[in-house]
């Protein structure tokens, strides 16, 4: 069995991978391109972009504007097939998606709530609008929001288990109790659930498998449960396009698997993350100063939040580890080393290959 091509709309990736969007500028127009360059779908991060400090309170111009370059860049190095990434709870969400949209992006993937406008703010039919969820629960409620209002449905839905990192859409009851909300158990309950808006719209809603996903063999293990394809971030920060300071790289090559510990954000979910100085210091002083310059998520209350996570994760990116969040996936500490994309690429494929191989 040769491996399957990922249809999501009018776009076609020779290889079944989507590489994750991962903000604060960790997946950029470097990474995004060489994925799609071997044959996956790169997708860029929309989450803190811009120069902060030098935004002079019109931060929201100048992530648009950052935005704007990054597709820009991305496309002078690959004709393969792009996505942007973009989170429900950032204050000027809509702008940024219509300016990705005018730069000509084809895939727009929307987590970190429930997209129930999306299709009111990209009404041209041809761009492709792909939700992240965590049920299919949560699946069916956008499908059958987005026909009753809108006449439209879904290009793709990318499903995402509790082994994932950065935000979860899931409670802390619900992450310790992990096997009951398995990719196994609920990748099958979400294909089953958007067969019948795939039936009433006749085009294929394929169900992308997130969280967890770290080789070959898991990519095949989730072919074969009914998945189209997958979704892997943590794979790609330990990469040479990765856009991210070697610092950060370098704390995924020294993590070891107790050291990945769930967080409380300021954003109202639990993250994953990996345990250094900055959330050691957090755990003595339960909050630290915050003198908000951005505003950038509608759901953070700063004279609550405990932190500042624009801050955090902006200082992790550039390589400031001790004052920085590290997001990261359950399986970050199986990480050694740092390879080019190509050759993570050729080394997914293979193990994919023989793994297909094997079930025939």
């Amino acid at each position: 069995m040769n491996i399957p091509q990922l249809r999501i709309g009018n776009l076609i990736a020779t290889t079944p991978i989507v590489q994750g969007g991962m903000g604060v500028r960790i997946s950029l127009a470097s990474l995004a391109a060489a994925v799609a360059q071997e044959g996956g779908i790169g997708t860029i991060s929309s989450i803190g972009l811009g120069d902060f400090d030098a935004s002079h309170g019109d931060y929201e111009r100048v992530s648009r504007e950052a935005l704007r370059q990054e597709i820009r860049k991305a496309r002078a190095m690959t004709s393969g097939v792009l996505a942007v990434n973009f989170m429900g709870v950032l204050r000027n969400v809509e702008e940024l998606i219509q300016t990705a949209v005018s730069e000509g992006i084809q895939m727009i993937v929307f987590g970190a709530g429930l997209p129930m406008r999306l299709p009111k703010i990209v009404e041209d039919a041809s761009v492709n609008l792909v939700p992240i969820v965590s049920s299919a629960r949560g699946a069916e409620l956008i499908l059958r929001g987005w026909e009753k209002r809108f006449d439209r449905t879904a290009s793709a839905i990318i499903l995402e288990g509790p082994l994932a990192g950065g935000h979860l859409g899931f409670t802390p009851e619900q992450l310790e109790h992990l096997p009951d909300f398995s990719l196994e158990s609920l990748i099958p309950e979400a294909v089953e659930a958007v067969k019948p808006f795939e039936d009433r719209f006749s085009h294929a809603i394929p169900v992308l498998a997130a969280g967890g996903i770290f080789n070959g063999r898991d990519i095949a293990r989730m072919l074969s449960l009914g998945a189209s394809g997958v979704q892997m971030a943590t794979r790609f920060v330990c990469t040479q396009e990765c856009d991210a300071a070697q610092a950060f790289k370098q704390t995924y090559l020294d993590a070891k698997e107790e050291d990945i510990v769930i967080v409380k954000s300021p954003v109202g979910l639990p993250g994953r993350a990996i345990r250094n100085r900055f959330l050691k210091d957090l755990e003595k002083v339960d909050r630290l100063s915050i003198h908000c310059l951005y505003h950038c998520l509608t759901v953070c209350k700063v004279a609550e939040a405990k932190f500042c996570i624009a801050q955090a994760l902006l200082n992790a990116c550039q390589g400031d580890i001790d004052h920085g969040l590290i997001f990261c996936g359950q399986n970050a500490h199986r990480i050694h080393e740092i390879v080019t994309v190509k050759e993570l690429m050729s080394e997914l494929r293979d193990e994919l290959q023989a793994a297909l191989n094997e079930s025939v």
